[in-house]
């Protein structure tokens, strides 16, 4: 059953604080104001004080605004629909697409016990010769590409994409500038790559919060098609936005 309350007790920069009791932390929660519905999500509980931050930021929210807890924390739905799907920092479509339901993912699951993973071996093909050769990519590993300012990643990462030998492409976007965004979009598409392709992108002009969320939202995505036995990349730019 959802909570809901009427009563906010503090609010403070983009936290705002409650009295509620059998709050979970991390829930999820609906905070209604005059400019419209806004995601939140429980930071800190401290016995009958809830504090939540607001994806949107408080600006707006009066005292006696609503608070409805959601009873569950950030999830994702996930179906092979998710393809060629265009998504915010918080799930939401950004393609003015439908919204999708049902078969919920929770994010920011458990770690995987290292002592029982399986030693990596099977090579990804990216068709970058300076990575294939010298510094290859591996499933369930990690490379992380450095540049300096002025060169071209966001082209570097497009092109890998595009020729990586995989099924599923899930990118995810953190801080980028529209352009940016535009940029990787529209490449995807003109190289028939979208259609393989599921994009989580958080711009410079969205809420700072839902950049947090971006990897997760596209692990656990890659980790639900990588179980019903797809070969998936997971592209992350940029992370020093993340950071």
């Amino acid at each position: 059953m959802q909570k809901v309350y009427t009563r906010v007790l503090q609010i403070a920069g983009n936290v705002i604080t409650v009295s509620a009791t059998g709050i979970a932390y991390g829930e999820l929660a609906e905070v209604k104001t005059s400019r419209g519905p806004s995601l939140a999500q429980v930071i800190k509980t401290q016995h009958d004080r809830v504090s939540l931050q607001v994806f949107a930021g408080a600006r707006g929210i009066a005292t006696n605004d609503e608070v409805r807890f959601l009873g569950h924390s950030m999830e994702v739905s996930f179906s092979s629909d998710l393809l060629g799907r265009i998504f915010d920092g918080s799930g939401v479509p950004r393609d003015k697409g439908p919204t999708l339901e049902g078969n919920w993912v929770e994010i920011g699951g458990p770690s995987v016990n290292p002592a029982k993973r399986i030693i990596p071996k099977n090579m990804v093909r990216t068709g970058i010769p300076m990575i294939d050769v010298f510094n290859t990519l591996v499933e369930s590993q990690k490379l992380p590409i450095f540049s300096v300012a002025g060169e071209p990643y966001n082209e570097l990462l497009a092109r890998i994409a595009m020729q990586a030998e995989v099924d599923i492409i899930v990118f995810g976007g953190m801080g980028l500038k529209h352009d940016d965004y535009l940029y990787f979009k529209d490449t995807f598409d003109e190289a028939g790559a979208l259609v393989r392709t599921v994009m989580f992108v958080h711009t410079a002009a969205d809420p700072t919060v839902e950049c947090q969320l971006v990897p997760d939202m596209c692990l656990a995505v890659a980790e639900k098609f990588a179980l019903d036995g797809k070969r998936v990349l997971v592209l992350l730019t940029d992370m020093t936005n993340f950071a």
